[in-house]
């Protein structure tokens, strides 16, 4: 237990008398200083116990109160005041000890013969003391963890002898928070209100932590795994010294039974780069297909491939044994992905995902950041042309800065969100710069918008717009004549519409 006003009293060698401040007894004394300043509370830190003669402590009872005050704002543990026939005081100033009962800082006083340094001693060997017995707990606690680690049951021993030795709750879940073990609390229900701070320490990897409240007191996520993400332990409720130190321990005992766990599934995952492998060969029949997603426990629906494209920059230095950053990329891809069809090809990672998957939230979360091409879904014996789709798409990603479906292929929207904001502004400029100029209150700008969207419809823009056909007709005319095109013709109504388009693109 920490060094306490009370415990420091209770020496006798001190010869120490409590004067005043009875409710502050309980105060964790940290270190003891000597002062003569009239506020010291400059010099402090808190948890110090506060020695002086009084020298220069004026008489005023205002004065002393504020003296008081400034040691108790600056979390002071108790001031110690000389009293004998060589010192300033030979009693306590009653305005003092009134200041010290009001505020609950212990006033204590020490005789003559009894030395600042031989308080300060004393100070030191207690918490020296209680700092060994804490380190000797701690090692015998982490013994038993380490212990309860190594038995064929690891991580549910080993949240048990956690909660027993410290009391604090703790919930251990993957990299989706899907619940692996608990002691002293709900999984469910932990998980549940901590979501938020387990999303923010996902984000920043294994750098992370996080914490919080919840109903059940404190809570402090940290991350799991040696050089990859694997989970998190969450611990619910307040925080000791103790604790602390344990936590350590705790995190890396947790870390090395979720990369055993990972490093167990790897048959499973050569098994599943088979399948996959065997579904995106060629001439693959139906009832071949059928049967290999069987195999993963997956229906015959359709689906849809994934590529994505994963830098070589983190990649182990050869010889190592260590996978490469594709690898581990499919190995998290296929920890989310139903029937954890992922593998490793070169710097790419290729997937497959049943078509009502957001494989865009699922980029988001495993691949952030990475060039993804997402095929078309197909029937699965197809899922090689899906494939190649998707690969194709990856220059078009890389340009774009995200992840680009098919769907979206072949679209003008993406060929315009490759090109740069300043090069859509130009395009469009040129084309409709005569337009703006007579138009400040964009009145062309919109039928010309509204006519292009209904090809060219006289009826359908009357009516979107509320305006006579004749207006629109004269409008579109007059729209002909500023930009100098001829609206009756294909080239030229696609560029005014891509000039319009290339300006939402740009953002204007």
């Amino acid at each position: 237990m920490p060094l306490t006003v009370r415990d420091l009293l209770a020496i006798p060698a001190l010869r120490l008398t409590l004067a005043a401040g009875n409710a502050g007894l309980g105060r964790t004394v940290e270190a003891a200083h000597a002062s003569e300043a009239t506020d010291p509370s400059a010099w402090l830190e808190g948890g110090e116990v506060v020695m002086t003669t009084g020298l220069l402590l004026g008489a005023a009872p205002d004065d002393l109160a504020a003296f008081i005050a400034d040691l108790d704002r600056a979390g002071a543990a108790a001031l110690v005041l000389g009293l004998g026939p060589s010192l300033p005081h030979q009693q306590v100033p009653p305005a003092l000890a009134r200041a010290a009962d009001r505020h609950g800082l212990p006033l204590i006083t020490v005789p003559e013969r009894t030395s600042p340094a031989a308080v300060t001693k004393a100070v030191f060997d207690a918490r020296s003391a209680e700092e060994r017995r804490l380190l000797e707990r701690t090692l015998r606690t982490q013994r038993r963890l380490t212990a309860a680690a190594a038995s064929p049951d690891g991580l549910t021993d080993l949240l048990t002898a956690w909660y027993r030795a410290t009391g604090v709750a703790v919930v251990v879940c993957d990299v989706l928070t899907r619940a692996l073990g608990a002691a002293g609390a709900d999984a469910a229900e932990v998980l549940a209100g901590a979501a938020t701070i387990l999303d923010s320490v996902a984000l920043r990897g294994l750098r992370g932590s996080g914490g919080g409240e919840l109903p059940g007191g404190p809570v402090h996520a940290q991350p799991l795994g040696a050089a990859r993400l694997r989970g998190f332990v969450v611990l619910v409720g307040a925080s000791t010294a103790e604790t602390r130190l344990l936590g350590s321990v705790l995190v890396s005992l947790l870390s090395v039974e979720l990369e055993r766990r990972h490093l167990a599934e790897e048959p499973r995952r050569r098994h599943r780069t088979t399948v996959l492998s065997r579904l995106f060969a060629a001439d693959l029949s139906a009832s071949r297909a059928t049967a290999l997603l069987s195999s993963v426990n997956l229906s015959a629906g359709p689906l849809r491939a994934l590529a994505v494209h994963v830098a070589a920059r983190a990649d182990p230095p050869p010889g190592t044994g260590r996978p490469s950053e594709a690898a581990e990329t499919a190995a998290d891809l296929a920890l989310a992905i139903p029937g954890g069809l992922a593998r490793a090809v070169g710097t790419t990672v290729e997937a497959v995902v049943p078509e009502g998957t957001d494989a865009l939230a699922l980029l988001a979360r495993f691949a952030p950041g990475r060039p993804a091409g997402i095929g078309p879904a197909v029937a699965p014996q197809h899922a090689a042309l899906s494939l190649r789709q998707a690969h194709a798409l990856l220059p078009a990603s890389t340009q774009a800065g995200r992840p680009v479906t098919a769907a979206e292929a072949g679209s003008v929207r993406l060929l315009l969100s490759l090109g740069s904001p300043a090069l859509l502004a130009a395009f469009a400029d040129t084309a409709l710069a005569a337009l703006d100029a007579a138009d400040p209150d964009h009145e062309l700008t919109e039928t010309l918008r509204v006519w292009l969207e209904t090809n060219g419809s006289w009826a359908e823009t009357s009516a979107l717009l509320g305006l006579h056909r004749h207006t629109v007709q004269n409008r579109i005319a007059k729209i002909g004549r500023l930009t100098g095109r001829r609206m009756d013709r294909a080239e030229d109504r696609i560029d005014l519409w891509l000039a319009l388009r290339a300006r939402e693109a740009a953002g204007f």
